[in-house]
């Protein structure tokens, strides 16, 4: 059995005295995913995130017998770490996480930005450090806590990737690379999601689907003299408003087409109501609304069900608008829209992907030139039910490192490792967990790590590892 208050101790100096100095220096590299920066090889950022975090844990697995680290490079595609940890039996641990992040985006306070880590109230700002460089140490952290305490776990592998913010298209390759070294895990812990508030352990039940891509209407070879042209040409801004307009009610959000709907399961709307009761106001407050800005409805239930089961569409990006300041009277030729439409975690991406390119090509207004350029669309994942030594553990963590009881919800990102791996491994059991909680901000300005709920997400994986090797006599 662990002890509650040595656990503390060892994970609260750990954190203090090497996790947050390496994430400070971590937070200072701009290494984006190479969605955002295509030459990523060139520059070196990442080559450098992984070097950081490479020696931070060989010095710290120099403790743990038998444990082995490599840097994994398959040729054209981003390095990942893998670490080894022998352990009791003949079970699995596989741990993940990434180290690759977000563009920089404006808005950051003066002072501040995505680069520059601060630490303000127990919380450390700059981009990357929640999403998710501190995954690498909270997870190596939680068995050297267990070493300490010689508490006897699994074997653990630790997959760190540096594709995750641009869709894990690298990872399947490392996956199939490393199928003999992982093995068959039995539980699979990933620290790659968020927390509804700071004060328990929030279990993700769900992922959303992604349907990404751009929307382009043109009416022009070039521009024309609005005066000109405008009650003859139609706007392809407006034709591009049509369009969207096919796929979501204006007035309400609520996306149109039936095909992207599916049937939640009965225990998903009970999560949602429970979690909604535990947060309160804050399903909406937590977000940064401005104004007098109000949410898109009253029931909090149905707020965290749009968030979680319901397909919901965001106008991410925009080219063809002339900056403000040297727009002349002119019709433009052309307006292009990026579309970011979340899917239901158990929606077939590609089937989705395909009703949408449909929806939107078919009979264009006018006869405008129109072109949906959509990604192949990520199907989300759903969690497998809970084995009872599972369920009894993830409370027993929660109460441990929070003093509370968990709550189970579901989360409106994707993280395409787990659909991956829940397809591989159908009978393996799931942790998804995290510190992205209220006002955190993840790939938005003023992203921050809440330094303390990374401690607590830390004991409670400890936890949970441990009772994972005791499962079979509980």
């Amino acid at each position: 059995m662990l002890d509650t208050a040595s656990l503390k101790k060892f994970v609260g100096k750990i954190w203090d005295d090497a996790v947050v100095p390496s994430l400070v220096d971590y937070i200072k590299i701009p290494n984006k995913s190479p969605a955002y920066d295509v030459d990523w090889a060139r520059h070196g950022y990442m080559e450098d995130a992984v070097r950081l975090m490479e020696r931070w844990a060989r010095v710290r697995i120099e403790t743990l017998k038998g444990a082995t680290l490599e840097v994994v490079r398959l040729p054209g595609r981003t390095p990942l770490i893998f670490i080894d940890v022998p352990g009791e039996g003949s079970d699995t641990v596989l741990l993940y996480g990434h180290l690759d992040k977000q563009p920089e985006m404006k808005g950051w306070w003066d002072g501040f930005g995505p680069w520059t880590p601060v630490i303000k109230d127990e919380k450390l700002y700059g981009r990357g450090g929640a999403d998710d460089g501190y995954a690498m140490y909270g997870a190596l952290s939680a068995l050297l806590a267990l070493k300490d305490q010689r508490v006897p776990h699994a074997r653990c592998v630790l997959i760190i990737e540096a594709c995750e913010e641009s869709g894990s298209y690298d990872l399947p390759f490392y996956i199939d690379h490393l199928a003999t070294k992982i093995g068959t895990p039995s539980l699979v812990v990933c620290l790659d999601s968020g927390c509804g508030n700071y004060d328990q352990l929030w279990l993700t039940t769900s992922l959303r689907g992604l349907a990404m891509g751009t929307l382009t209407v043109r009416v022009l070879n070039e521009g024309v003299h609005s005066g000109d042209a405008s009650g003859i040409v139609p706007s392809s801004f407006r034709i591009a408003r049509r369009l969207l307009s096919r796929i979501e009610d204006e007035a309400t959000g609520k996306i149109l087409l039936d095909e992207l709907y599916v049937q939640v399961p009965p225990q998903r709307i009970q999560q949602a109501r429970d979690a909604a009761k535990v947060l309160g106001p804050e399903v909406y407050s937590k977000l940064p609304l401005t104004g007098g800005t109000l949410p898109m409805g009253d029931d909090l239930t149905e707020l965290v069900l749009n968030r979680t089961w319901r397909p919901q569409l965001a106008v991410i990006g925009g080219d063809g608008l002339t900056p403000v300041p040297e727009a002349g009277n002119v019709l433009l030729p052309y307006t292009t829209l990026k579309l970011s439409l979340r899917l239901p975690p158990t929606l077939d991406g590609a089937s989705a992907v395909a009703v949408l390119k449909k929806t939107l090509e078919e009979a264009p207004p006018y006869h405008a030139q129109v072109e949906a350029k959509l990604d192949r669309g990520s199907t989300g994942w759903d969690a497998p039910a809970l084995a009872p030594w599972l369920e009894a553990s993830v409370a027993r963590a929660s109460e441990t490192a929070f003093g509370k009881p968990p709550v189970y919800m579901g989360e409106g990102g994707s993280i395409p490792f787990m659909t991956m791996l829940g397809e591989k491994f159908p009978e393996t059991q799931f942790v998804v967990t995290g510190v992205l909680g209220p006002h955190s901000n993840a790939h938005g300005p003023n992203e921050f790590l809440h330094i303390p709920t990374g401690k607590r997400v830390t004991m409670a994986i400890a936890q949970i590892v441990a009772d994972h090797y005791t499962r079979g006599a509980r």
